[in-house]
Order: structure tokens, then C-alpha cells, then sequence
């Protein structure tokens, strides 16, 4: 599995969820604040994402095949025009149509159809790449930009258009490939000259080391066997991984242990000795040890916590 796949799978803590959006003018959808990471995808006509209570952004004007990524999933409304006030729709508005539910908003004016919904990430301890991300992702697939990613907007756009038969495994498995498209296409746009977990997976240097990390986080990893991997000096590795994924190696190395062994006792029923080990933890006391300290609770609770939830 690559990093980029790997890091995403260990933070989604259950599948996303969506909605088919279709206003028509005038037409406002009030989002508030929701755990995890929104999306909004614009499948005909326009709109405005305006942020509320955030003065350092401006609203956002979006054309058919835009697609927009909140990190936070921040308060926002989506609107015909800036000026029209966003409205919280009543439960009896949604309408549970296959493949995904629907509702309908605003007058009898131009019509704009939206795909909107929550990638449900692990804010709590997000990893590096989620960090690094902006507020707001706007990226438009208009004039030949992003082939890939307008490809997956056209075929959602035209499964919810025309439900077929299969349209119920489809829209799901698109919506989650869509998450790694548009992850994808901001990473391309970054300077190849930059810092951060991006850059990081482009460098000569860390990128072995990190898919040294992943392929084999049990093993017995120290800053020394990692710079081997690297071609770089303990102290030179150490300083260029540390400016670059935004924390030591042994302290990235952690974490992404601990992040393995909570999406084991999520996903799992493996027992806690079973999690260790997978984990590079000798013992079932050393793991709980660790994960009570970065988690806050103990790795059996961590999972009836998952459970419940």
C-alpha cells in the first residue's frame, strides 16, 4: 500500500456520508461545523461557498466540475449568491432515494446540483498530511486541469443523474476514490522546493525512510537504521526529516504506531497481544503504557469507545 493510501486509511474512523444538494435560485444551505473533513462537489450550474465567522477567508465562487475540500468541516454556506442567508434544512426536507439521499432547496430560479458530505477522519490526532493542509482546497477541473478528478466528478455526476442498476456499490466506491483524487491533485500543485509531509514523500532522502516506517512498523527502527536507508548522516537525516514531516523520526515513528494499533482495535477483534506485536511493542503493558499516554485511555476502553460510538 503507498503512503498516501496507508496514512488516509489509518485516520477514517467510518465511511463517509453524503447528500445530493439541488437548489434553485434563491437558494442557501447552512453547513455547520461537523467532525472530520467536508467536500462539496459542484455536478451542474454555480454557487458561492461563503465562509461565517472567519474574516480571513472570502467567499468562493464555484462553476460546474469544481471541487472544494474543507479540512475541519468549518462552518460554511453554500448559496445561489453571497448575499442569500443560509438555512439549516428540516429533517422532513431529506428525501431517501437511492443511491444517496437528496434534498431540494430555494425558489423556482436557475437550478445547481451539488454532491456534499464528510470524509469522517480522526481530528484528534491527525496525521502529518491533514496537518499540513489548507483551510479550504478549491480546486477546479474546468479547461482540461485535474483530468483524473473530473473524470471521477462526471461519473458521480451522472449516477446520481440516472440511477442504474449498481448505482448503490458505485456512488459509495466513488466518493471514496474521490478523497484520494483530490489529496492527489493539491499534492501536485505543491513546489517541488517546499516543506511539509508532501514534500517529504518527493524527498530522496525521507521518502525511504518513511515507506521504511510503513512497510514495517514492528520493526526494531532507530534514527541510525533509518538514515542508512537515506544515504545521510544520523544528524543530517535527523534535522532534514524533522524540518520536512514536522516532527523527529522516533517521534513520527511512534505515532504512526500508535495510529495502527487504534484502527486495529476499531476494526478488529484481534487480542491486545496480537496488536502489540503488529505494532512493535514487545509486550501487551509496554502497548498500553504508550497508547494510554498519546490516547488517554486504555486500549481495551479505546475499543468499547469505538464500539459504542
Amino acid at each position: 500500500m503507498d503512503l498516501l493510501t496507508e496514512a488516509l486509511a489509518s485516520m477514517r474512523t467510518r465511511h463517509p456520508t453524503s447528500v445530493r444538494t439541488d437548489g434553485r435560485a434563491p437558494w442557501g444551505l447552512r453547513l455547520p461545523p461537523a467532525a472530520g473533513a467536508g467536500f462539496h462537489v459542484v455536478l451542474y450550474g454555480s454557487c458561492w461557498l461563503v465562509p461565517v465567522d472567519a474574516p480571513h477567508l472570502e467567499p468562493l465562487p464555484m462553476g460546474a466540475g469544481d471541487v472544494v475540500f474543507l479540512r475541519s468541516g468549518a462552518h460554511f454556506v453554500l448559496a445561489d449568491h453571497p448575499s442569500t442567508p443560509g438555512e439549516v434544512p428540516a429533517p422532513e426536507c431529506y428525501t431517501r432515494t437511492p443511491p444517496i439521499g437528496s434534498v431540494v432547496l430555494g425558489g423556482d430560479g436557475s437550478r445547481t446540483s451539488l454532491l456534499c458530505g464528510n470524509y469522517h477522519l480522526d481530528m484528534v490526532r491527525p496525521h502529518p498530511l491533514v496537518r499540513q493542509l489548507p483551510e479550504v482546497i478549491h480546486l477546479p477541473t474546468r479547461h482540461g486541469r485535474h483530468a483524473e478528478l473530473r473524470a471521477t466528478v462526471e461519473l458521480l455526476g451522472a449516477e446520481l443523474e440516472n440511477p442504474r442498476i449498481g448505482s448503490e456499490g458505485i456512488v459509495p466506491a466513488l466518493i471514496d476514490a474521490l478523497l484520494l483524487y483530490i489529496l492527489r491533485a493539491w499534492l501536485a500543485e505543491q513546489p517541488a522546493d517546499g516543506e511539509g509531509w508532501s514534500a517529504a514523500l518527493r524527498d530522496s532522502a525521507v521518502a525511504p525512510a518513511l515507506a521504511a516506517v510503513h512497510e514495517a512498523p514492528s520493526a526494531s527502527w532507530t534514527v541510525e537504521a533509518l538514515a542508512a536507508r537515506s544515504g545521510l548522516s544520523r544528524a543530517a537525516f535527523a534535522r532534514r526529516f524533522t524540518a520536512l514531516v514536522g516532527e523527529p523520526p522516533m517521534a513520527y515513528l511512534t505515532r504512526w504506531r500508535l495510529t495502527l494499533a487504534a484502527k486495529l482495535l476499531r476494526d478488529s477483534d484481534v487480542p491486545l497481544t496480537t496488536v502489540a506485536a503488529r505494532t512493535g511493542y514487545s509486550t501487551e503493558f509496554a502497548l498500553a503504557k504508550a497508547f494510554k499516554r498519546e490516547y488517554g485511555v486504555p486500549p481495551g476502553g479505546y475499543r468499547r469507545q469505538a464500539r459504542a460510538a
